[in-house]
């Protein structure tokens, strides 16, 4: 792994904008107030050839006891233990505040490398207001502008400086990683459910809905191979979203979401599906991602005659996801959650299965004979051939004479004929339906090198 380059500071300094300047791209919410990013938050950067991994944090703030503000300084903790560099970013604008000096005196006793960095020195008359940070007892300063880049190189390069010398790359064969996101409304488990696959409190889990904000990717390798775990914001329904960090929360959840090669999507088992999770998964069909259904917090169930009931209600509420395989798990319990990668790569291999062109016509001569489409005013509606021309989803083109005039209720009949001919558990799938191209006649007289 490339060396680690942890952000901290007390909370609202700019560690967020200096994270997103830092790795050349915005991935982290950022906002004008204190306590905005919660969990670790990590990104690959590269200066000048030489990679390197960033972990932003959740503002520290010492002698916070209980409630969500110790459960992100916790995180903060774990960031640095892990570090091989700390960058300790102050507002100038600000100055030393008690609290930094307490950081500073946490990050002394933390025995890592340290870069002092006071951001929000925009100005060439803003300069005077890092000179603060010797106080400290530091050697050096590095006044930056995160929101406008100025200093980030000077800061780049010391970083480079500091960092351990690079290793050989591993060479590694097989599959890229499985970007696996846990998606679903607030407080249904997801966080939860990502520490118990890792084993680890990597993400920040309370009771209070909206907890998880930026979208937090962790690698993680079962049986072999490597995924990616993608924690996402609760999404609710944008009219009942008020904050507006919530607001940008739900759209880079919805981003992970493209992003993702499958998606698990997670559903309270103990209150049943609703309205909300329809939403949510209709997003996921849509964007034809894999999907598996995570019915969480099975432990709230009394016995099987409370899982029927659930489960009838999902076939009732999300009827257009039924090629997607459910599961029944408890997070708290540890019941079922690894089930979710055994169905994820399951969903994986059919999301990118190509079915051979003669084994898939064979097939449909034999759906077309037995019960062929409707006719379009009064003639034939001719079906000629069906090809498979995309995969992750499978998508399939058939020729027809007159593909306007091919019902919705035909169209389900073919994909329902092919799934069951076919494993594509956990994939959704595409059909199209085009004109035959007419033959061109020849003209009297033509030659045929005409």
């Amino acid at each position: 792994m490339p060396p680690l380059v942890a952000i901290v500071g007390r909370p609202n300094v700019g560690k967020s904008t200096l994270f997103n300047r830092l790795i050349g791209q915005r991935t982290a919410i950022v906002e004008d107030q204190p306590g905005v990013t919660r969990d670790r938050r990590y990104a690959e950067g590269d200066w000048n050839g030489r990679v390197f991994r960033l972990v932003d944090t959740g503002g520290l703030a010492p002698g916070e006891g209980a409630g969500i503000a110790a459960l992100v300084h916790q995180q903060a903790r774990q960031a640095i233990d892990e570090a091989d560099l700390v960058l300790f970013v102050i507002d100038a604008q600000d100055g030393l505040t008690p609290t930094d000096r307490e950081v500073a005196d946490m990050l002394r006793r933390s025995g890592r490398p340290l870069l002092a960095v006071a951001n929000k020195v925009d100005r060439t008359e803003h300069e005077s207001l890092a000179n603060e940070m010797y106080r400290l007892g530091v050697e050096v300063v590095h006044g930056v502008s995160a929101a406008h880049g100025r200093g980030i190189g000077d800061l780049l390069d010391a970083m480079i400086a500091l960092l351990p010398p690079p290793e050989a790359p591993a060479t590694t064969a097989g599959e890229a990683p499985l970007r696996l996101a846990f998606v679903g409304k607030p407080n249904v488990g997801k966080s939860s459910l990502v520490n118990r696959l890792l084993g680890a409190e990597r993400v920040l889990v309370h009771d209070q809905p909206g907890t998880t904000r930026d979208p937090i990717d962790t690698p993680f390798e079962y049986r072999g191979q490597q995924f990616v775990l993608v924690d996402t914001a609760g999404i609710r329904r944008r009219q009942k979203i008020d904050a507006p960090v919530e607001r940008v929360a739900v759209i880079l959840a919805e981003r992970a979401l493209a992003r993702a090669d499958i998606c698990a999507v997670v559903i309270d088992a103990a209150a049943g599906p609703t309205e909300q999770d329809a939403r949510l998964a209709g997003l996921v069909e849509a964007a034809g991602r894999a999907a598996v259904i995570v019915l969480n917090k099975s432990d709230l169930l009394r016995g099987q005659g409370d899982e029927r009931q659930v489960r009838g209600a999902l076939a009732d509420q999300l009827p257009f996801m039924s090629w997607a395989a459910s599961l029944t798990t408890s997070a708290r319990t540890g019941q079922g959650v690894t089930g979710i990668l055994d169905a994820a790569l399951k969903a994986r291999a059919n999301h990118s299965r190509r079915v051979a062109t003669g084994a898939l016509n064979r097939l449909f001569e034999g759906i077309v004979e037995r019960h062929p489409p409707p006719g379009v005013r009064g003639t034939a509606n001719r079906l000629y051939y069906i090809t498979q021309v995309e995969v992750r989803p499978p998508t399939f083109v058939v020729s027809a004479s007159h593909p306007e005039g091919i019902p919705d209720s035909y169209h389900r009949y073919l994909i329902k004929e092919i799934r069951e001919a076919f494993d594509f558990t956990g994939a959704p799938i595409r059909v199209r339906f085009h004109r035959r191209p007419r033959k061109r006649k020849a003209r009297p007289g033509a030659s045929s090198d005409e």
